[in-house]
């Protein structure tokens, strides 16, 4: 005899991974970054080459946002194809202050695309929220590896 929960209707997959997508946005830590840890990026992003610096995925299509050094500071953007293309400048820092002064506010979650509050990181595009995005974990790993990627 069949269990009557098999036969009970249940959520589809688009449902389901909405449902997963907000316990995984509730695991989210809020803590700010402190001006620490972005002061330590901005000086090792300033060791990179312009083009070149904080790319934490390296595989085809889109891999996440990252932070490239540019002629006049640093930009946050979208990066393509294993660092190899990026986007638009989605915003840009022309100074250490500044951009210490914006990372020290922010959190993985704020990073995520979750926070409706964020003019920069906000997003209703659910792909795109928590996807590769920047955390405190990739920054730290990002100021102790020896060779930037």
């Amino acid at each position: 005899m069949p269990n009557a929960d098999e036969d009970a209707p249940g959520p589809d997959g688009e449902e389901r991974v909405r449902a997963y997508g907000l316990v995984l946005r509730d695991r989210l830590d809020r803590t700010p970054f402190g001006p620490e840890l972005p002061r330590m990026v901005w000086r090792k992003l300033m060791t990179c080459p312009p083009g070149e610096g904080l790319v934490r995925e390296f595989h085809r299509d889109f891999c996440g946002q990252g932070l490239i050094r540019a002629q006049d500071g640093v930009k946050l953007c979208d990066i393509f194809d294993g660092g190899h293309n990026t986007g638009d400048a989605i915003t840009s820092w022309p100074s250490e202050e500044a951009f210490v002064g914006f990372f020290a506010a922010q959190s993985d979650h704020s990073c995520s695309g979750w926070d409706e509050t964020s003019a920069v990181f906000a997003t209703q595009d659910e792909w795109y929220r928590n996807n590769q995005r920047l955390t405190r974990e990739g920054l730290q790993i990002f100021v102790t590896e020896l060779k930037p990627r």
